[in-house]
């Protein structure tokens, strides 16, 4: 092993500790640094692994990641077998980058710092796609990923009685996970169709075991009464008498409406990449079609546009856990070998290779779990697209029919959407959809919103407060 150059004055800095942000540590440590490993939350595994507070009573790998209990047990450990070789920094938010730094937040403390960098893996994960439909606002109602994280992290169900709609492989994943639980599932609705599912086999059998589990939790779910609806159109989220939260939902099977009474709604349609830190690096984006989303360029070894940034797992295409973990190492290998150390090149093509190889698998589940291109085309005016400023869909329209809004960074300034306390992270890609269709263009040429700062909500006070410096190495 060939020790580090001067070239790491400063030490690296790791912006995630899921499955990506993990290896990527664990490869650093390997040749001899210390890398700073920044984390918003409270412990280190990502959303996929994500681990429940130590004050809560201990539930087994088994009964939290089922089939992925052994390589979330092995995430876990290795990253616990770096605790005490790393400038670990958990509750963390990095809400914005400039001048060769990273303001971060500390939740607990509330207090905001400066971190220093020349060398960052930006391992910042993914979030839900969010297309909503009227009544999504009503209290009961949240993204799949936030009902996982529910489950997972809090250990408790969102309601007593639930439905699980819209599409992509974490739909039915996290209605096995409830249903497993014991909670109570009235129906999954999945926007895509069998034929879908049927065409997109031959693709998806290039990884037979994850296909496997797929038709798993499927099979399960049928055994285990749980109605499954393919091929829908949700219609609305109905509220109770005083619309003060949910009572049931709404949607069209492709002959008639029908209705069906809950107390919660988990709906996203797969997932989308968090992008806002590497936007804010500089990093250069194209659309990627696959994954219907402007995304940062990387090489196959992970280096962005921006010299010394590297992108690693879902922030920069969403691949799975596999896929993150494979690229976390890829990435950490080539900002050493970038600094003039000696590292395993067999090591770092066999990686390659294999994230390569998963390309026409990600090809498949595209096929078989499409977005719904005709979402806009049924949004209604009144529905609510930006809730942090109430903007509407129709507001989005008469934005475009009446100032000639053609592109996404117009229609904000036009009309306030993504100004809000989200900065678009949750309105953006239905913005984008409604844009698209009303202009007539593909999505596309629309544009996307640029990042802004903070890229999550953060108390506004601090973010007017300088922030204190300090090293790397603090």
């Amino acid at each position: 092993m060939t020790a580090p150059s001067s070239s790491f004055a400063l030490q690296p800095v790791i912006v995630g500790a899921g499955p990506a942000g993990v290896r990527a540590a664990q490869v650093l440590v390997a040749h001899g640094l210390r890398p700073v490993v920044i984390d918003e939350a409270s412990r280190a595994g990502g959303q996929i692994y994500r681990r429940p507070p130590s004050s809560l009573v201990e539930r087994s790998a088994n009964v939290l990641y089922g089939f992925e209990a052994r390589r979330a047990d092995a995430v876990h450990s290795a990253f616990d077998a770096l605790r005490e070789r790393i400038d670990y920094r958990p509750d963390s938010l990095v809400w914005n980058a400039q001048g060769g730094r990273l303001d971060v937040l500390h939740g607990p403390m509330r207090s905001t710092s400066s971190v220093p960098y020349r060398q960052l893996i930006v391992a910042t994960g993914a979030t839900d796609r969010v297309l909503p439909v009227p009544g999504w606002t009503l209290p009961g109602v949240y993204t799949l990923g936030g009902a996982q994280v529910a489950l997972k992290f809090q250990g408790c169900a969102i309601g007593q009685r639930v439905v699980f709609m819209g599409t992509g492989p974490l739909l039915y994943l996290v209605a096995y996970q409830y249903a497993k639980a014991g909670a109570k599932v009235a129906a999954v609705l999945d926007t895509s169709r069998f034929a879908d599912q049927l065409a997109a086999t031959p693709a998806m059998l290039r990884q037979p075991t994850v296909f496997a589990k797929g038709v798993y939790y499927v099979a399960w779910l049928r055994a285990h009464g749980v109605a499954l609806h393919g091929g829908v159109r949700p219609l609305r989220v109905l509220g109770d008498a005083t619309e003060s939260r949910v009572a049931g939902v709404a949607w069209h099977d492709g002959r008639e409406e029908r209705t069906l009474s809950c107390d919660a709604v988990g709906f996203g349609y797969a997932l989308r990449s968090e992008t806002q830190l590497a936007d804010l690096l500089g990093c250069r984006f194209e659309f990627a079609p696959l994954h219907r989303a402007h995304l940062p360029v990387r090489d196959a070894a992970g280096r962005s546009s921006v010299r010394g940034v590297y992108l690693a797992g879902d922030g920069a295409g969403i691949m799975g856990a596999d896929a993150a973990e494979w690229a976390g190492e890829r990435a950490a290998l080539a900002l050493l070998a970038d600094g003039g150390v000696a590292v395993d090149t067999a090591r770092a093509a066999m990686l390659e290779r294999k994230l390569h190889k998963l390309g026409a698998f990600r090809q498949g589940l595209e096929r078989a779990f499409p977005v719904p291109h005709d979402w806009a085309a049924h949004a209604p005016d009144e529905l609510v697209v930006c809730r942090c400023e109430n903007i509407t869909a129709g507001t989005l329209r008469q934005t475009v029919a009446e100032q000639g809004a053609d592109e996404m960074n117009r229609l904000k300034a036009l009309s306030r959407v993504g100004m809000g306390r989200c900065q678009g992270r949750m309105c953006g890609a239905a913005a984008a959809e409604i844009l698209a269709h009303a202009t007539g263009q593909p999505v596309q040429q629309v544009g996307r919103l640029r990042g802004q700062a903070p890229i999550k909500p953060i108390p506004i006070h601090l973010a007017a407060t300088a922030p204190s410096t300090e090293g790397a190495g603090a």
